[in-house]
């Protein structure tokens, strides 16, 4: 399975759930960079987000990849705008640049790992959907299969920190620091690899980028 984080979405537009220019390009770049390394996945499957379903048409367009892709809606990411806003220090902050968004953003999912930001799908909740998504696109594309879902990194950062802590549950502390270690460094179109056998999912790699380099590379 390869996970895929979608392309840099519309930061500070009216729709962030929107690919900018360069998220386009990022997804051309990797269905180029896939096509010349032979990826000819049996399975596509995508979160139900625009920035999803956009990447994943920017990808096809490159990789001649053609089959109708399955939408899962359990891919989609957490609502981290939401989260966000309801920390003090986002409603105390005017005109946040990508910087200041970013310092606020691990400060509300701090908060949101701990329990004390309420009116969400909560942290455990959210890894419990991660879980059971990989496992479902895993066991519906069958063996022998390869499965590339476009998803996003937080979605991602749940799987991985899941898989590396099989014995912990979602809404442990432990897993929680590690999903926030893993999605604060995870790249648009960065991909995560995940092996699935006889003894369960395995993770592979994590956040592989070599097909993005100078202005393509980013983050947020």
């Amino acid at each position: 399975m390869l996970l895929v984080r979608h392309g840099q979405a519309s930061f500070g537009a009216d729709d962030y759930d929107v690919l900018s220019p360069a998220g386009w390009e990022q997804g051309r770049i990797l269905g180029r960079y896939l096509a010349a390394r032979g990826v000819r996945p049996t399975t596509l499957v995508r979160g139900g987000l625009r920035r999803h379903r956009e990447t994943l048409e920017a990808i096809c367009e490159t990789a001649g990849w053609t089959q109708p892709a399955v939408e899962d809606p359990r891919w989609d990411e957490f609502d981290h705008l939401a989260v966000v806003a309801a920390h003090p220090e986002f409603a105390a902050s005017d005109d946040l640049d990508r910087r200041g968004f970013q310092a606020i953003f691990e400060a509300a999912t701090a908060a949101w790992i701990a329990g004390t930001l309420t009116g969400h799908e909560t942290f455990a909740a959210f890894g419990e959907r991660a879980r059971a998504a990989l496992a479902d696109a895993a066991a519906s594309a069958g063996p022998g299969a390869e499965v590339v879902v476009v998803t996003s990194g937080g979605v991602i950062a749940a799987v991985a920190a899941a898989l590396l802590e099989t014995e912990l549950p979602p809404g442990d502390p432990a897993i929680g620091r590690l999903w926030n270690r893993f999605n604060t460094v995870c790249v648009n179109t960065g991909m995560t690899r995940v092996v699935v056998g006889r003894t369960g999912a395995r993770l592979l790699t994590f956040n592989e980028h070599a097909h993005l380099e100078g202005e393509h590379l980013t983050y947020r």
